[in-house]
C-alpha cells in the first residue's frame, strides 16, 4: 500500500501541474511538499507511466516519412512537404518555400552562407525569403563558378547577390567558369585575387545549402549552354556516377567520384563541404531519387528538405 500511496500522490502532483496548470512552487505551496520535491515527483510520473506525452503531427505535414528518413539514411533531419503533384515544377516550389521559413528562423548572426547558384530550387526557396532584420548573415559566398551562356550566368550572380540582400550579407561572388577548359586553365583562373578571396571563404562557411543533381543535367544546366559532352557524361556513368553535389560526382553508395571531370571544377568539393557545420540540401523529383539516395550516404547533409513522393520512394528504394 506504501507504493500505491505515493503514486497516489505523484499522479495528484502530476495532474496539478500539467492539467491544472500551476506552477511547481505553488503545488509546493499548496501540498507542503519542497519544490524539490515537487520537481522529482514530475520526474517519476512520466517514469511511471502515469503521464504520456503524445506528439500530434498536424494534417499535411509527415512526422513517420521523416522518421523513416532519419533512420534509413542516418540523416540528422528531414524535413518533408506537402504537394499535391508528383511533378517537377510543383514540387521545387513546395520545397522552396519551406527552405524559406526554415532559413528565417534558424539564422544565426553572422552567419557565412555557401550557395550553389545552379539549383532552381534554391531559386524558388531565395523568392519566398522575406528581408531578415535581426538575426543578418555576413557573407553569402557563390560556392560553384559559372557556365555556359553568359546570360544564365548573370541569373546566377543574380541569385547570390538578392540572397545576400535579403540577409542582410555581402555577397562573395565566384566570377569564373565553373567547368574550365583544362587543368591548366583552372590553375590560373584560381590565381586571381577576387577569385581567391571567395575561395578562401570556403572554410569559414557556417551554412551551406546545397541542390542535387542527377549525373544527366538538369533543365537549368541545359539552359546554361551546358558544356558537358556526352562522352564525359557517359564516362561519369561507367565510373559509377548517380548525382553530383554542385558538380562534385559520387556513386549509388554515397563514395565520391573521381574523373578528369573532376580536376576541372571551380567550387567547394565534397571533402571540404563535409566540414561545414550546417549542410541543408533542397531536392526533390523522380528523376532525383536514386542521386538523393546516393547524396545522402555520402555522409555530408544535416538535413534534407524534400516532397512526400520523392521521401516514399526514398524509404522503398
Amino acid at each position: 500500500m506504501s507504493r500505491l500511496n505515493e503514486l497516489r500522490l505523484i499522479s495528484r502532483v502530476a495532474q496539478m501541474y500539467h492539467i491544472e496548470g500551476r506552477r511547481q512552487a505553488d503545488i509546493a505551496q499548496h501540498l507542503r511538499l519542497s519544490q524539490a520535491t515537487v520537481s522529482r515527483m514530475l520526474k517519476r510520473a512520466e517514469a511511471e507511466d502515469i503521464v504520456r506525452t503524445s506528439v500530434i503531427p498536424p494534417v499535411g505535414t509527415y512526422a513517420d516519412l521523416e522518421k523513416a528518413l532519419r533512420k534509413r539514411f542516418g540523416v540528422p533531419e528531414a524535413v518533408v512537404v506537402e504537394c499535391s503533384e508528383d511533378r517537377d515544377g510543383a514540387i521545387m516550389a513546395r520545397i522552396g518555400e519551406a527552405a524559406a521559413h526554415l532559413l528565417e528562423v534558424t539564422l544565426a548572426p553572422g552567419e557565412i552562407i555557401g550557395v550553389s547558384s545552379w539549383s532552381q530550387t534554391i531559386f524558388k526557396m531565395v523568392e519566398n525569403i522575406h528581408p531578415q532584420k535581426s538575426a543578418q548573415a555576413k557573407y553569402v559566398v557563390q560556392t560553384l563558378g559559372g557556365m555556359g551562356d553568359p546570360s544564365v550566368q548573370t541569373h546566377a550572380t543574380q541569385l547570390t547577390t538578392r540572397l545576400a540582400r535579403l540577409t542582410g550579407a555581402e555577397p562573395k561572388l565566384l566570377p569564373v567558369q565553373g567547368v574550365t577548359s583544362s587543368r591548366e586553365a583552372k590553375l590560373l583562373m584560381m590565381a586571381d585575387p577576387f577569385v581567391r578571396e571567395t575561395i578562401d571563404l570556403f572554410s569559414s562557411i557556417s551554412l551551406a545549402i546545397v541542390g542535387i543533381g542527377a549525373v544527366e543535367p538538369s533543365e537549368l544546366l541545359a539552359r546554361s549552354g551546358n558544356i558537358f559532352s556526352s562522352r564525359e557524361l557517359a564516362d561519369l556513368a561507367d565510373a559509377g556516377a548517380v548525382g553530383d553535389i554542385s558538380l562534385r560526382f559520387f556513386d549509388k553508395e554515397g563514395k565520391a567520384v573521381k574523373t578528369p571531370l573532376d580536376e576541372r571544377v571551380i567550387g567547394l568539393p565534397l571533402e571540404e563541404l563535409a566540414k561545414v557545420e550546417r549542410v541543408i540540401a533542397l531536392a526533390g523529383g523522380m528523376k532525383k531519387t536514386v542521386a538523393i539516395a546516393g547524396a545522402l550516404r555520402t555522409g555530408v547533409i544535416d538535413m534534407l528538405v524534400t516532397d512526400k513522393f520523392t521521401a516514399q520512394r526514398l524509404i522503398e528504394l
